[in-house]
């Protein structure tokens, strides 16, 4: 590597991220290597160490013309990759109409989990349409800690566990969630764990622990859209919530609003599963080489307990 890195940061409804632009593929050769794409985005997403992130997404090549119109990769703070993240594409998407690279219309993101239709919205809102929701498990009953907890499931491109609670405020998120996220029914992979608190129909509040971060993050989109969705299927909730028409209001910890669009049909099914989410841009800027090169070279071994550092303080 021979010069900075460089880089936007964007956050969508308290989820940030930071963009790196590899159209032209310059960075193929450290995404693909799980060690040096693991070190590179760990690093990055340390806070108050480096940049701090919810995660790093990189622009690549569409890979499929005519079907669409740039690539993205998602890596979550823990270097792992993701197949979607709703808040993140949001960002992506403000970002490289921002840039010029797409013309201000929808635009077609090729992730992991599909092709995802992305458009900027009103005011500070970005528009994305996600995977329609799979594997809807309900009224799980699930022993977490020492509490049990009726929960309902469902996969909006990645896999959420929701859990309806009185009062938020008062819900252990990092104790129960941590046991949600990594419990017996959702392995190997488990599940982001979201806890729900329903204000009134077609609005609720939502606090969501993270796998990847693993942690609260103060919003999820792929989260408040399985919320959403699972809530309508709960509760019955009326017609205009269900055909499009009216969004259902997510009240995310960060205190910005996501406003979730369900197309369902009468048998259950669904047509549409849309997302919208305020988006500002933080910054732009440039990585340094010192940190680049420190986070790119290979990983020292503690002597204590023979553990990978890539710059982390060992606790042993």
């Amino acid at each position: 590597m021979t010069e900075p890195i460089e880089f936007a940061k964007l956050c969508g409804s308290g989820n940030d991220f930071i963009c790196i632009d590899n159209r032209d593929g310059r960075f193929d050769k450290t995404i693909s290597h799980p060690g040096r794409i693991g070190r590179l985005v760990r690093s990055l997403c340390r806070r108050r160490l480096a940049i701090g992130a919810d995660g790093v997404m990189f622009a690549c090549r569409p890979e499929l013309d005519g079907v669409s119109d740039i690539g993205a990769r998602f890596f979550e703070p823990d270097g792992s990759e993701a197949e979607l993240c709703g808040n993140g594409t949001a960002c992506f998407v403000r970002w490289v109409v921002a840039n010029g690279w797409i013309a201000d219309r929808e635009v077609k993101v090729l992730t992991s989990a599909g092709v995802i239709r992305g458009r900027n919205a009103d005011g500070s809102y970005v528009r994305v349409c996600i995977p329609l929701p799979e594997d809807i498990q309900s009224d799980l009953v699930l022993e977490a800690e020492d509490a049990r907890f009726r929960c309902d499931f469902a996969v909006t491109g990645v896999p959420h566990v929701v859990t309806y609670v009185e009062d938020l405020g008062k819900t252990d998120v990092l104790r129960y969630g941590r046991a949600l996220r990594n419990h017996e029914q959702f392995q190997p992979r488990g599940a982001n764990a979201n806890f729900v608190q329903v204000i009134a129909e077609g609005e609720i509040a939502i606090r969501t622990f993270e796998f990847g971060v693993e942690g609260e993050t103060l919003s999820c989109g792929t989260g408040s859209a399985a919320a959403a969705v699972l809530c309508l299927r709960r509760f019955g909730w009326s017609e205009r919530f269900r055909s499009g028409e009216h969004p259902v209001l997510v009240r995310a910890r960060s205190g910005d609003v996501l406003r979730v669009y369900v197309e369902q049909r009468n048998d259950g099914t669904y047509d549409d599963l849309c997302l919208e989410t305020v988006v500002r841009f933080s910054y732009y800027g440039r990585i340094h080489l010192d940190l680049a090169e420190r986070a790119l070279a290979p990983a020292a071994r503690c002597e204590t307990c023979k553990c990978a550092l890539s710059g982390v303080q060992c606790s042993a």
